[in-house]
């Protein structure tokens, strides 16, 4: 069995041997134990805050493996981006050109650079170690910090989004940058990542990017080819979260062009469909009770756990069924109350 819950200090040895994984973009651990440290410090002081408005909290969940009793996945909310400045994209626009002389009217794709996605809650560190990627493991990773979201709205905002990586070469080199930031920034697309990625410098992007539409018929095919596309290992993740309800079509990375997805709250499965349901031991199984597999948390702030449950279907107004081996892991007893999702 597998459960989701907030990273703990203990965590930081086993995060350490995650983040060495080669995930491109996806998996944004940092790379570093003292910077793995301070994560799951900030975590736990989020975790722990009493929040009314989001702010600077981030939320990191980990994946165990309750037989094995390690780590094989992450996910993490930032409640606001941008909380310390301003978060950039580029926006994907249509300029209507008309010229009545020529007779001439036509549409041009252009690129804005845009805040538009400052104070949006951001989704990120999603990875799950390949051996778990077949199974719903990875639906309960993705799902389970959005049911967290439902459990605390009051600690997110209405609109969420998540950046997926861009594609990139063998060397690590983005053809999208190098048609572009390259241009304005004079460095590598990975020195580029370095020095302003990772917390989108608002001073050095204001000074350098161009604040006038960039005309994308301009750009080489390559790298208007790379425009909205993914890097292969974020093909699980995308799936995942357009299967969610997130759209794709709005804005890119300014960094290697990659897609963000965004959603208002409403629009997802998860807020949509989350029940909460009083819990009660199920009875012993039967052959001829079929059985549907629901995302099943603790409904609890502070002691949040979320586990696959396959159990009866869940009846509007009724209680949920649930074993007592999910009730271990859950940390939960009979009469306790869960917030559950379809999967």
């Amino acid at each position: 069995m597998y459960v989701v819950r907030p990273v703990e200090l203990a965590d930081i040895a086993a995060l350490e041997a995650l983040a060495a994984v080669t995930m491109p973009g996806v998996h944004t651990l940092p790379k570093t134990r003292d910077k793995i440290a301070e994560a799951v410090e900030r975590s736990l002081a989020s975790f722990a805050a009493h929040v009314d408005i989001p702010s600077e909290e981030s939320y990191l969940f980990v994946l165990e493996s309750l037989d094995t009793k390690s780590l094989v996945g992450t996910a993490a909310i930032y409640a606001s981006a941008g909380s310390n400045g301003t978060y950039f994209s580029f926006r994907n626009d249509v300029i209507q050109q008309v010229s009545r002389d020529l007779n001439i009217s036509h549409s041009v794709h252009a690129l804005t650079l845009c805040s538009e996605l400052t104070a949006c809650s951001q989704l990120s560190s999603f990875y799950v170690a390949e051996q778990e990627q077949g199974g719903p493991e990875a639906a309960l990773l993705s799902r389970a910090r959005l049911l967290y979201a439902v459990l605390a709205q009051q600690r997110f905002g209405d609109r969420f989004f998540v950046p997926l990586a861009g594609i990139t070469d063998a060397a690590g080199g983005s053809p999208f940058w190098d048609a572009l930031g390259r241009k304005f920034f004079q460095m590598d697309f990975l020195d580029a990542e370095r020095v302003i990625g990772g917390a989108r410098n608002r001073t050095l992007i204001v000074e350098l990017m161009p604040h006038y539409p960039v005309y994308v018929p301009l750009l080489p095919g390559d790298a208007q080819a790379a425009m909205g596309q993914i890097h292969p290992s974020g093909e699980l993740a995308f799936n995942l979260l357009t299967a969610e309800g997130f759209e794709a079509d709005d804005y890119i990375d300014i960094f290697d062009g990659g897609p963000i997805l965004q959603a208002n709250k409403n629009a997802l499965r998860t807020f949509n469909g989350a029940m909460r349901r009083r819990v009660e031991t199920a009875a012993p199984e039967r052959a001829a009770v079929p059985r549907v597999s629901y995302a099943v948390a603790a409904a609890s702030e502070q002691n949040f756990r979320a586990v696959v449950a396959d159990c009866a279907p869940v009846e509007a107004g009724g209680s949920v069924s649930l074993s007592l081996d999910v009730q271990e892991a859950l940390q939960i007893a009979e009469g306790d109350t869960v917030i559950c999702v379809r999967l």
